[in-house]
């Protein structure tokens, strides 16, 4: 349901207005990047590598991809506990992997700004249309509920002992 709205509301706003300037860095970037990094990034959702592409303006349609995971973060387990749509948008050259100087350096081009300012907008977007029509929030939460009900959270932190951390001694 959310990432549905979302997903609408990406549709609307269309890709993040790359120019020139921006896939021409991206393109230096991709020469330090081998081939297979590229063509695996294309591989996660499913496309076969576009030749001459250095970043994406596509809108990938709802559940291209596979299931692996490209990342990791906290609203991961929130999601287990409330409704949650989380965006992706295109900042980066097409390849650039994760944790890698590559990524670093590209953290405050113009390319970075303009996909940042995409997800704000679609997330904007999407809490505009959650206050315009509240009953969305309840049938999200009732997909959530049922979502749950086949598939019970199961947490990675075991119940036991306390880690030993006595930040004082240390």
């Amino acid at each position: 349901m959310l990432e549905a709205t979302m997903y609408a509301n990406l549709l609307r706003l269309g890709g993040p207005g790359f120019d020139a300037a921006d896939r021409a860095f991206a393109g230096e970037i991709q020469q330090t990047l081998s081939r297979q990094d590229i063509v695996t990034s294309y591989a996660r959702f499913g496309l076969a590598p576009v030749a001459g592409e250095t970043l994406s303006e596509a809108i990938y349609p709802l559940g291209a991809g596979n299931d692996t995971s490209v990342g990791s973060t906290d609203v991961g387990t929130v999601s287990w506990v409330v409704p949650a749509v989380q965006c992706r948008v295109a900042c980066y050259a097409i390849g650039t992997p994760g944790h890698s100087w590559q990524l670093v350096a590209q953290g405050k081009m113009p390319a970075a700004h303009k996909g940042m300012v995409l997800a704000a907008k679609a997330m904007a977007s999407t809490a505009a249309d959650l206050i315009h029509d509240p009953a969305m929030l309840g049938r999200a939460g009732e997909e959530h509920r049922r979502f749950r009900a086949e598939n019970p959270f199961i947490s990675p932190v075991v119940d036991g002992p306390e880690p030993a951390l006595n930040m004082a001694a240390a």
